[in-house]
């Protein structure tokens, strides 16, 4: 919890008084590698704070996966559309690696935040900042082609390059393992 904590604290002030109420709506889970922490066509009732380890997003279509997103250590993974409306999640979360991950209970984060602005402020802070990546890989595919999408992500994401195996980052980034295999060796030889 001492991580989470530290996370709070450089999204929004919080006093002690919030930590202890605030712990009321948490809990504590380790998904195994390959766990799924959210079930497509399941409603989304949790935020996780990944503690240790990473986890994706993806959907599987006709028997092809299609990762969506990577979530690390100190950073919060959610389906932010199911969470908000209710409405079944159409896409996994899973597990990468083993994952320590804190839970955000929906239905008690809300009643913590009627009765602490902090609360409430740190509720708006996480869903802006997850808001705030989604939009950045969003745009990425927008605005990039698939050798500056790689380069963007050495750049600003090392530790994506580094714990991704490439078959996963390939998905990721929207080309074949062989595509990213060339681009990566083309940009070595050069």
């Amino acid at each position: 919890m001492k991580n989470l904590l530290k996370y709070i604290h450089t999204l929004t002030p919080f006093s002690d008084e919030s930590w202890t109420l605030l712990q009321t709506a948490l809990s504590e889970k380790i998904y195994k590698k390959n766990e799924l922490m959210l079930r497509e066509e399941e409603v989304c009732h949790s935020l996780f704070f990944i503690d240790k380890g990473f986890c994706k997003s993806y959907y599987e279509i006709n028997g092809v996966t299609k990762n969506t997103g990577f979530f690390f250590e100190n950073e919060i993974s959610t389906n932010i559309n199911s969470f908000g409306s209710r409405q079944a999640s159409e896409f996994n979360i899973m597990a990468c690696e083993e994952v320590y991950a804190i839970i955000f209970d929906k239905e008690k984060l809300f009643k913590t935040a009627e009765q602490s602005p902090e609360i409430e402020a740190l509720g708006r802070h996480c869903i802006r900042q997850f808001a705030s990546k989604q939009e950045e890989f969003s745009n990425l595919f927008k605005l990039y082609s698939a050798q500056e999408r790689l380069e963007y992500l050495e750049k600003k994401y090392p530790e994506m390059m580094q714990r991704v195996p490439l078959t996963q980052l390939a998905s990721f980034l929207g080309v074949a393992r062989e595509t990213l295999s060339r681009i990566r060796k083309r940009r070595i030889t050069q």
